[in-house]
């Protein structure tokens, strides 16, 4: 079976596909982030017959309509909009959305008296519109909104000393761009996304990498039956409000039509939030959306159903489609609910990751979101919702569950769910996975590490978070505070004085060794070893001076010692001792984080 077909055409063609809609390309797939000179050079390579590269394209696959009938599914572009955009831009005369989502004219032009060593085309600026020797808009003479003889009388008003026949035969070759052959390379139907992907990455010498929600965006945005445009819009906007509050004023600008709408209001509200513990992109939004409504996990399936794909008969239909973009619809709104999102980020908060420096796993977070969303649908009472997405965040996070295969992972999660219920299936899992075996041993075998992004060690940072835990040897500053701004993590065991004492990097940098504590604190105790800088503590709380720390009493140290999980006899230890006391502590964080999660 051929994977695609390669053919030229001329630009002229193409344009007429966009044009009747044959070429679908996504609204605002992204803005046209080419700079006008980079128009102005794809013109002049066009002009002097160079290659310009390749459209790819890719074919949706004939759909059933309801009366029975067949419908050919159009050319949806997966690569070239800018290239397509330039042409549209200089050749039709067509406004652009620039960065700013604003819509601008780039005019191209041409200078047909240029010698070997000046430029053909330019930009066109004030400068140029001056200067008769420009045909300073290229576009009304390739588009045919203007005759040649129209262009050379014009010209010839303003240069009357010039070549009549010269001009005319240079106008005739700028308008022969049009018929300049443009490559389209057109990707089968047939074929499922991986291999769309793989075939893209090996045409495609830019390095760009797809990913599959790409596949499914510009399904989407050239979707405008069902309202697939439109959900695009919604998911571009509400991820570049979430990172930046005032491009709602841009909306509101320059996309007037859309700020009038619903769909506007749905969203709106982010641009006013200043929380960045969740910052969903575009991927995140789709994964929470499909995963809720559809509970599956592949998103070349959300591509097959939005063609309507029929599984089971092996053919698509159109009210499969129609059905599909609904329920699309309903979980982007359900994401997008304000009372939803900010529910949650509570419940996630609540259980002790109040920082985005304690979120390791976003797609813990987005099945997570997902699952909130389906609990709360089925009506079930908000604090049993509370108890289970916690539990549910927590667990797939000690236990990795999504770090290899995640869309097979959020599959067959998603289907157990919705079988066994999620009590059920949660309890088996715990039942499997979180036995005496896996907080005794394998969970403290996970401390053994030096990343401050692994997943345990970030559970038992939530675990201090929760419980608003002081500091390591203070009495004031809680660790939520320090986390909070963006305080720094120091060492039990100090950094400088394990290197002299002949440790490397990795064996010093251990989690099992850093604590938060007081940067004031850190100083004082200096590089000296937990058996002389205890002593010095000690004394400090004794003589009441409160120069190190602000602990009042001894038994007030005990018992910061031991919610820091810091073995008893810290104050007799020295370097000889340090893997013995790294151990231990990892005994005791792995218990720490076991009544964490048995208490949420």
């Amino acid at each position: 079976m051929a994977k695609y077909s390669v053919h030229q055409h001329p630009i002229d063609t193409l344009l007429s596909w966009i044009k009747s809609g044959e070429i679908a390309i996504p609204e605002i797939q992204r803005p046209f982030v080419w700079s006008s000179s980079k128009v102005r050079d794809l013109m002049d390579s066009l002009y002097k017959g160079y290659p310009v590269g390749y459209i790819i394209t890719w074919r949706n696959p004939d759909i059933r309509l309801k009366d029975g009938t067949l419908s050919a599914g159009k050319k949806v572009l997966i690569d070239g909009q800018q290239r397509i955009t330039a042409l549209t831009a200089a050749v039709v005369g067509q406004l652009v959305l620039d960065k700013d989502y604003k819509e601008t004219n780039i005019r191209i032009a041409y200078n047909p008296t240029a010698k070997d060593d000046e430029p053909l085309f330019e930009v066109c600026n004030t400068a140029i519109e001056r200067n008769p020797i420009w045909v300073n808009n290229i576009a009304p003479i390739l588009n045919g909104d203007i005759s040649i003889s129209q262009a050379r009388r014009a010209y010839m008003g303003l240069n009357p000393d010039a070549n009549e026949d010269f001009i005319e035969d240079k106008l005739e070759q700028l308008k022969a761009i049009k018929n300049r052959q443009i490559g389209i390379i057109e990707l089968d139907s047939s074929l499922d996304i991986d291999t769309v992907t793989e075939i893209f990455i090996r045409i495609n010498q830019k390095g760009v990498v797809l990913s599959n929600a790409d596949f499914v965006m510009s399904k989407i945005a050239s979707d405008e039956q069902f309202g697939g445009n439109r959900l695009r819009k919604m998911i571009d906007y509400f991820c570049h409000l979430l990172k930046d509050g005032s491009f709602n004023k841009i909306i509101k600008q320059n996309d007037k039509n859309f700020a009038d709408t619903e769909d506007y209001k749905k969203i709106s509200w982010i641009a006013d939030i200043k929380d960045d513990l969740y910052q969903p992109n575009y991927i995140d939004v789709l994964r929470v959306a499909y995963t809720c409504q559809f509970n599956r996990g592949k998103f070349s399936d959300l591509v097959a159903l939005l063609s309507g794909r029929d599984f089971e008969n092996r053919r698509n239909i159109q009210s499969i489609a129609e059905e599909s973009y609904h329920k699309l619809r309903q979980g982007l709104e359900d994401f997008f609910n304000q009372t939803n999102y900010q529910r949650f980020l509570t419940i996630i908060q609540s259980a002790g990751f109040i920082d985005k420096k304690l979120i390791s796993s976003k797609t813990s977070l987005n099945f997570a979101y997902a699952l909130y969303l389906q609990l709360r649908a089925s009506k079930m009472p908000e604090p049993q919702i509370q108890n289970l997405v916690k539990r549910w965040y927590v667990v797939s996070l000690l236990t990795g569950r999504y770090s290899g295969s995640s869309e097979s992972a959020i599959e067959r999660d998603s289907k157990q769910i919705l079988e066994k219920g999620i009590e059920g299936y949660l309890a088996q899992i715990e039942q499997a996975d979180l036995d005496d075996g896996f907080w005794n041993y394998r969970l403290v075998n996970e401390l053994d590490s030096s990343s401050t992004v692994n997943n345990a060690y970030l559970c038992y940072l939530a675990a201090q978070c929760k419980s608003n835990e002081q500091s390591f040897l203070s009495g004031s500053l809680t660790v939520r505070s320090l986390i909070e701004q963006r305080g720094d993590v120091h060492h039990v065991f100090p950094k400088d004085y394990l290197a002299k004492n002949g440790f490397k990097k990795s064996e010093y940098n251990q989690v099992a060794n850093y604590v938060y504590t007081e940067q004031a604190i850190n100083i004082k105790l200096g590089n000296a070893s937990p058996k002389v800088y205890m002593e010095k503590i000690q004394n400090d709380i004794k003589l009441d001076k409160n120069e190190i720390t602000s602990l009042k009493s001894i038994e007030g140290l005990d018992l910061n010692l031991q919610t820091h999980c810091i073995p008893s006899n810290l104050n007799q230890l020295d370097a000889d001792q340090y893997t013995e006391f790294l151990n231990e502590r990892r005994k005791l964080m792995a218990q720490k984080i076991k009544e964490f999660y048995k208490g949420l």
